[in-house]
């Protein structure tokens, strides 16, 4: 008998990505190393489509957007921003080139008992996209959460990325432990919010804007499926 993992609240969740931005963006799909990849790993996604994936219980990973790439007829090329490296429209288990928005997921290990999914949309690795995520079937919490700010618009001088298509993060900027909660400053109560994450989480309340963020940046919801929409069209 065939497994149907597409069966919410039995078998995992499906994540649908949906592009509302006015330009073609390429997601990129990365699996933690305890997780099977997903149908694909990195694909183009036109303005205006859609496209669904199935993912089995107690999957993990995190999907972005990856903007301004050129791949030829066989796939081969990169991103100007997003980029995973791996020189192919496919990641193949690589991640995000720092600065991306990221959402971020674990699904229950045991799907239909209960049991939590964790989500949530990530700016620790700077921001280039709007992105919000939408639950669809759970229960529970299950906020809708991420960020629907174009924060390149916002983004302070310091952390700009040539030609103002993505924001850093001030770790990412500056390299210090203070900023990259590292260090001396790798604990919740010696690494704070600073002048520039705090840009973020102003502009986006439910998104992590740095490492300890958790407590209003992470959701829960059981046996849902989830909704990744790039360049959401309304404010949440």
């Amino acid at each position: 008998m065939a497994l149907c993992f597409v069966c919410r609240g039995i078998n995992g969740a499906t994540f649908t990505l949906v592009n509302k931005c006015d330009f073609t963006v390429w997601p990129g799909i990365l699996a933690s190393s305890d997780s099977s990849r997903l149908d694909t790993t990195g694909f183009e996604l036109p303005r205006g489509e859609s496209r669904s994936f199935p993912a089995p219980p107690g999957w993990s990973g995190r999907f972005w957007g990856r903007t301004g790439c050129n791949f030829d007829g066989q796939g081969l090329g990169s991103c100007a921003v997003g980029d995973c490296g791996s020189g192919q429209v496919e990641c193949n288990g690589a991640g995000a080139v720092p600065p991306a928005t990221l959402a971020e997921f674990t699904i229950a290990s045991v799907a239909g008992t209960g049991t939590q999914d964790f989500y949530d949309v990530s700016m620790v690795d700077g921001y280039n996209l709007p992105m919000i995520v939408d639950t669809t079937g759970g229960s529970g919490t299950c906020a809708t959460t991420g960020c629907a700010t174009d924060l390149n618009r916002k983004c302070p001088v310091k952390l700009k990325t040539a030609g103002g298509a993505a924001c850093k993060s001030a770790c990412d900027a500056f390299g210090t432990p203070e900023y990259c909660c590292s260090g001396a400053y790798a604990s919740p109560d010696a690494c704070k919010p600073s002048e520039y994450s705090l840009v973020f989480k102003t502009a986006c309340p439910k998104s992590y804007s740095y490492a300890y963020d958790d407590a209003s940046s992470t959701f829960t919801c059981s046996a849902a499926d989830y909704t990744i929409t790039f360049c959401p069209t309304s404010q949440m």
